[in-house]
């Protein structure tokens, strides 16, 4: 289980990564189109943005089973640090639903993305270690 708690950590972690990477894509498709004279609207979306959100469902799904997996492992702390990232996706989740009415929190947006990648690759190199022996 340590393994499974291991690839799932690292898989959340490089999923965020993928994040970042397609919300800048977004950004920079956004102003390509508007600069090619294409009408920016409520119904306007591009790759970037789609990937971006179900992106975004995929790694609130991993973090679930993430800590679900945690309670069937010896990892130090693992329970602890799969709570936290479950709790930094739904944190995650909140700010970019608050986002849309106040743009401004969308620094903490991906600020707070950036936290879950750190946590969860703390979590990764955590399982990496071998289990210490309990010594009475």
């Amino acid at each position: 289980m340590r393994a499974a708690y291991r690839v799932l950590a690292s898989s959340i972690a490089v999923a965020v990564v993928l994040q970042i990477a397609s919300i800048a894509l977004a950004g920079f498709t956004v102003a390509s189109d508007a600069e090619d004279g294409k009408t920016i609207g409520a119904d306007y979306s591009n790759f970037g943005q789609s990937y971006h959100s179900i992106a975004g469902t995929a790694i609130a799904v991993l973090a679930l089973v993430f800590l679900i997996v945690s309670f069937l492992t010896d990892v130090p702390r693992g329970r602890a640090l799969a709570g936290i990232v479950l709790g930094l996706v739904v944190l995650q989740f909140v700010l970019a639903v608050v986002s849309f009415g106040l743009p401004a929190l969308g620094i903490l947006h991906g600020i707070n993305g950036l936290a879950v990648a750190a946590v969860a690759g703390m979590a990764s190199r955590r399982a990496a270690t071998p289990a210490q022996p309990v010594s009475a």
